[in-house]
């Protein structure tokens, strides 16, 4: 029901957009998150948005590089990153919830595969 895309290799500095195709059964979830998982760390949130009023929610250490958006039409979610860090390197995860939108795992619904993203020094 999620599928997400766009991960790869990037140089520290670079960019890159995530995107997140979700079903039209998702998409009556009240809101979308990404979160990302490095090797031997816990799952941890990246940022969010509401279907209904786009109103965003970030991880206060990530606001101002990262950037997450939403299609309405398409049903996707994008995440937008700039200036990555080696430390970003990560599985990126999109998700999907109802209710009032939060930074924690155990309240979204639906998760996508992960892609992939590594960034070199």
């Amino acid at each position: 029901q999620l599928q997400a895309s766009g991960g790869g290799l990037v140089q520290a500095g670079g960019s890159l957009r995530l995107s997140c195709e979700a079903s039209s059964r998702t998409s009556r979830s009240y809101y979308m998150g990404w979160f990302r998982q490095a090797p031997g760390k816990e799952r941890e949130f990246v940022a969010a948005i509401t279907w209904s009023s786009s109103s965003t929610y970030y991880s206060d250490s990530l606001q101002g590089r990262f950037t997450i958006s939403r299609d309405n039409a398409k049903i996707t979610v994008y995440l937008q990153m700039s200036s990555l860090k080696p430390e970003d390197t990560a599985v990126y995860y999109c998700a999907a919830g109802s209710g009032i939108p939060t930074k924690m795992v155990r309240s979204y619904d639906y998760w996508g595969q992960g892609t992939q993203v590594t960034v070199s020094s």
